[in-house]
């Protein structure tokens, strides 16, 4: 299995809103200062260049798809932003950058990683690669519904779209280039176990192992329909420590608030078949290069251990 440890980073993140068991997840990651193993933000030693970047998947990489939809799950209003270029709110579920403008900067493709809906995009935006990534959104289609945003269908949908438009902009060989050479990175899992699983009655007649196999199906019919689309490089961050975020800590971790080992559980025991799903779908899917990004381990150990990773970096955390 191929597997990528993050190594270093910082958590810097404020909650503002009523709506917050959507939001747990970007607590720990979406303002983590990623830097991966070299072997996925650098360039590969053989010059094999990649053209752009894509995102699928929740807040830990949405750069602001959520702000113009009908859903309370959004953060386009301060404090988000407060260390953004010129302190603006963009929609990123941060206080500055998400995961994937780091890569496309490490990768020396542009700045940031834009918005797919963002209606600002030109087509330099979309000819280096842009993210569909929504807030709030699950494998679990009813994750999504419930929060009003977009499914991993809609996004797949709206990639879709860009192809087409891409196609216009640059014709079909170049496209066909700019598809099968960039890198794409998937980000989900943990909406659905911290705010569709737990917290509400629609999925009670499922045990935490069953559901856990719901969300693998999901997880594997999207992987492989990004595939047919094109896609052979994509990078999937496994599920963190969502026991350990603020509002489930209050919620379900005792008059102490203890991480929530419950909710922990669920995203190993998911984070293990994700593991055994990705080695399975390397081998079935011709010329595909599918790598697990382990980001459970490094996360857990800056919780419990924050001094180990020095006081320059001090986290903005509030709870509702």
């Amino acid at each position: 299995m191929r597997t990528l440890f993050v190594t270093s980073g910082c958590v810097s993140s404020s909650i503002s809103s009523t709506f917050s068991v959507p939001l747990a997840a970007f607590v720990i990651v979406s303002c983590f200062l990623f830097q991966i193993n070299q072997a996925l933000i650098t360039q590969p030693k053989n010059n094999f260049s990649v053209p752009a970047i894509f995102g699928f998947g929740d807040s830990i990489i949405d750069p602001g798809n959520n702000n113009n939809l009908l859903t309370v799950v959004k953060c386009n209003f301060h404090p988000y932003g407060k260390d953004f270029m010129g302190g603006i709110p963009t929609g990123r579920f941060c206080n500055g950058k998400v995961p994937t403008d780091f890569f496309v900067e490490e990768l020396g493709i542009k700045e940031l990683l834009p918005a797919y809906l963002n209606p600002t995009l030109g087509p330099q935006d979309l000819l280096t690669g842009v993210s569909f990534a929504s807030g709030a959104a699950g494998f679990d289609p009813l994750t999504s519904e419930l929060a009003s945003v977009l499914s991993l269908s809609d996004q797949l949908k709206l990639f879709e779209k860009y192809k087409e438009k891409l196609m216009m902009i640059a014709g079909e060989e170049r496209t066909r280039t700019i598809i099968t050479k960039s890198s794409y990175m998937l980000c989900a899992g943990s909406d659905d176990i911290a705010n569709t699983y737990f917290p509400t009655p629609f999925r009670k007649n499922y045990d935490i192992p069953s559901y856990t196999d719901l969300m693998l199906r999901y997880a594997s019919s999207f992987i492989q329909d990004l595939y047919n689309l094109g896609a052979r490089r994509i990078a999937i961050l496994d599920i963190p420590p969502i026991g350990c975020v603020p509002s489930q800590r209050s919620i379900a971790g005792g008059k102490e608030r203890m991480c929530a080992e419950k909710y922990n559980q669920a995203a190993l025991l998911f984070n293990s078949k994700l593991s055994s799903l990705i080695d399975s779908l390397n081998k079935k899917l011709p010329q595909s290069n599918i790598v697990f990004v382990d980001i459970y381990k490094p996360l857990l150990d800056i919780i419990q251990n924050p001094n180990s990773y020095g006081n320059h970096h001090q986290p903005i955390i509030s709870t509702i």
